[in-house]
């Protein structure tokens, strides 16, 4: 069984005040059309009840509702005719453009019209009367003119949704770009970190590890001596961060100067004291042309933070031999490869956890490079690991002169 929608209460309000104006009129016997002496005063009523009835269809069927209204209005004008009838078709007509289909909305101006047009050059061919272009003019104001309202008033509608819709999806990407750099920004906090400290707390597990497995005096304090530079210099990068994130670059205070290539010297220096007694030897070969121009600042730290973390990978994992960090600038690019020997090694090591590579990648990709890390077979046929990266790297000299 099918049920028809609860009416609106507007709805309901109009059907009730136009009911109520119309039997008012037709009590006062004012009408719209000429005595019908073929019928009774009361037929008046029938086309003002169903037309009060179909406003309670407004919202709902509003096309079923425009239809038989415009049967209804016909019928009226065979009636003595009642004012109320006709301004409830023009709101059911007005209805229909505003609370129908986005077609029925498009076509009922358009049609309307037409109409409009045609009964005005109908009267005007018929009656010959320049009075005829009153029954256009009443045309119009009953069918064209609610029609165009009502189209007017949701094209409004339409725009104001349209920018609510804009505003909303507006703010939707700025949270989403908002996110995003904030998960951006943590990426590159915790690379940083990583980078800074991991090379130190490598250390100083070697070491631990390795001062209270010897019984040496000797041996021990020399660990412990290791430790303590480790820690200091890792309270130091770790400063350096903390001044990064603090912006310390306000009056009277000197910025933080992020690590270059020229610190790869220092840093080699640092990793031959805390890897000797792992039998590792550290080489660097750096095919640079001397004073062949300044890489740009984030170049220069991507390769010195992937430099680092492949010397704290060999400090963990390399069995005794060479390590080599050797350097390329060649065709502006920037080739950074570090090979350390592939094998079981004896004695204490520091566990890894995978996130040294995750960050290279991640460095590597932001400056649109490519990375190759894994083991590899040595031309004697050796095993050993190879990271290898490849930098865009345009000469940076002009930006400084």
């Amino acid at each position: 069984m099918t049920r028809f929608p609860r009416p609106h209460h507007d709805d309901v309000l109009i059907a009730v005040i136009g009911l109520l104006g119309g039997v008012l009129l037709w009590g006062l016997g004012l009408h719209t059309t000429a005595m019908r002496e073929l019928m009774p005063s009361w037929v008046t009523l029938v086309p003002l009840a169903v037309m009060a009835f179909l406003e309670l269809l407004r919202r709902s069927c509003p096309r079923a509702a425009l239809l038989i209204g415009t049967a209804a209005l016909i019928a009226d004008q065979f009636t003595f005719g009642n004012l109320a009838t006709v301004i409830m078709y023009t709101d059911l007509m007005y209805a229909a453009v505003v609370y129908g289909s986005p077609g029925a909305a498009r076509r009922i101006p358009v049609i309307t019209g037409l109409i409009t047009v045609a009964m005005t050059f109908g009267a005007l061919a018929w009656l010959r009367q320049p009075e005829a272009l009153l029954i256009g003019v009443v045309t119009g104001l009953v069918s064209f003119a609610p029609a165009l309202t009502g189209a007017t008033l949701r094209n409004h509608r339409q725009a104001a949704e349209a920018a609510r819709l804009r505003a909303q999806q507006t703010a939707l990407l700025a949270e989403i770009d908002r996110n995003q750099a904030i998960t951006a920004e943590r990426a590159r906090m915790a690379r940083e970190l990583h980078d800074m400290v991991a090379n130190n707390l490598s250390a100083i597990a070697i070491h631990s590890t390795a001062a209270l497995s010897i019984g040496e005096p000797k041996a021990s304090a020399d660990a412990l001596a290791v430790i303590r530079e480790n820690s200091v210099q890792g309270l130091s990068e770790m400063r350096r961060l903390i001044g990064l994130l603090r912006d310390s670059g306000g009056a009277g205070q000197e910025p933080a100067v992020a690590p270059a290539l020229d610190g790869l010297d220092a840093l080699l220096a640092q990793v031959r004291t805390v890897g000797s007694d792992s039998g590792l030897v550290f080489v660097l070969d750096d095919g640079r042309e001397a004073g062949g121009g300044r890489l740009p600042a984030p170049v220069e730290l991507a390769a010195y933070r992937i430099v680092q973390e492949s010397l704290t990978n060999a400090l963990k994992h390399a069995s005794p031999g060479t390590v080599t960090v050797t350097l390329a600038h060649t065709d502006h690019t920037l080739t950074v490869g570090v090979t350390s020997p592939y094998g079981e090694r004896p004695g204490p090591r520091a566990p890894g956890s995978g996130a040294g590579l995750v960050g290279m990648r991640e460095r590597v990709t932001l400056l649109d490079g490519s990375l190759e890390a894994g083991p590899v077979t040595a031309a004697d046929g050796t095993k050993i690991w190879q990271v290898r990266a490849r930098l865009p790297a345009e000469d940076d000299t002009e930006l400084y002169a």
